[in-house]
């Protein structure tokens, strides 16, 4: 008898967006002369930048000639992609890394459930609460039933407070998915801190630094001393250059970050990453590698400054008009999203209805980021 893994049984019956996508499927067949709109998956509607189609185009053209075409990439990613994520990313904040502490992948989702394997399901994971479901769905995929909550709510500004309990693996999301909320550098010194002190590591997503326009919110956690001893981070090209159907993204691992097999001998993380790349990933193609390569030029800069612009000027004037509405409102600052209070206690869902059928407007219902039922939207 064939016997399924019954983490996956455990799941939510169907996952967040597709949800979402159903409701908006049925009410634009039902309205196929009213206009949707879609704010309810943190998706791009801008197309590609000028720099980065030429650079596909060009890739493209090199993989139809004998002479210049590529089979299988290199499972790390091209030194050309690398070496322009150090440089631009990293060395202008003073932070120095090495070209094999960096991986490129096809997804920071991919790449945070694949990170996750590498650690024994016995670890107590940390998840800040409301959380982005896919952090908590890899866990319970996986049979993890160690995983803690770290509640956010209006009265802490949704910044989490250390955990009453030791935390092997630590989620942090800054700026966040969904409350739009951000870390200062007082913060995360003090998740830094605590990492070290508890042997613990953290997995630090910082997709969304490309909106940070405070100088005192820090674009990489590396920024603070003793990081690179206890933390992951994990970037990607889909906001700031959006690759949302492209797919690309990079993940850090710094080679002092180790962990403990089970006779307390270290273990080099980044070897291990390696390792299991090599089985599991195939390499992100060298069209999209080159694709991202564009963005780190002048004019590449300027170009996706241009379309990162104009998502945050939507946000600062949806933030606005809720605000003028009477609407408890977070984010929208150093962040794309919004995370407002729903009127008169109403559920999230229902709220999410009225807003389709009678505005034709898409949110997301804020319960779907929370382990528990509640009124946040």
């Amino acid at each position: 008898m064939v016997k399924v893994n019954d983490g996956f049984l455990k799941l939510e019956n169907d996952y967040l967006f597709s949800d979402i996508s159903r409701k908006v499927k049925e009410y634009k067949e039902k309205n196929k002369d009213k206009k949707v709109i879609s704010l309810g998956i943190g998706d791009v509607s801008l197309p590609l930048t000028k720099n980065v189609i030429e650079a596909m185009q060009k890739a493209v053209n090199e993989m139809s000639k004998k002479e210049t075409f590529r089979g299988y990439g290199i499972v790390q990613g091209y030194d050309f992609l690398i070496e322009k994520i150090i440089s631009y990313d990293y060395e202008k904040r003073g932070i120095k890394l090495d070209k094999d502490e960096v991986f490129i992948g096809a997804g920071t989702k991919g790449d945070l459930a694949g990170m996750i394997e590498l650690f024994s399901i016995d670890n107590t994971v940390a998840l800040m609460n409301p959380v982005y479901p896919a952090y908590r769905d890899a866990n319970i995929m996986l049979k993890r039933n160690k995983i803690i909550y770290l509640e956010t709510s209006e009265e802490n500004k949704f910044i989490p407070n250390l955990p009453n309990e030791r935390a092997d693996i630590i989620y942090l999301c800054s700026p966040n998915n969904p409350t739009g909320t951000v870390l200062n550098k007082e913060e995360l010194t003090k998740w830094v801190k605590y990492a070290k002190e508890n042997n613990s590591i953290i997995f630090y997503d910082s997709v969304y630094e490309c909106f940070i326009e405070d100088e005192k919110i820090p674009h990489s956690i590396y920024e603070i001393e003793g990081a690179k001893d206890v933390a992951i981070e994990f970037r990607s090209y889909s906001k700031n250059a959006g690759f949302t159907g492209v797919r690309c993204s990079y993940t850090v691992v710094p080679k002092a970050l180790e962990v403990f097999d089970d006779n307390k001998q270290k273990i080099d993380i980044n070897a291990l990453w390696r390792r299991r790349q090599s089985t599991k990933f195939g390499a992100a193609s060298y069209i999209t590698q080159r694709a991202a390569e564009a963005i780190y030029t002048e004019e590449g800069q300027k170009q996706i400054r241009q379309n990162i612009e104009y998502y945050k000027e939507n946000a600062r004037y949806i933030k606005s008009e809720l605000k003028l509405l009477g609407y408890t409102v977070f984010g929208g600052e150093n962040s794309p999203y919004i995370w407002l209070r729903t009127p008169n206690n109403m559920k999230s869902w229902e709220f999410f209805d009225i807003l389709l059928n009678k505005a034709g407007v898409v949110g997301t219902p804020g319960v779907g980021f929370r382990r528990l039922r509640g009124r946040i939207f």
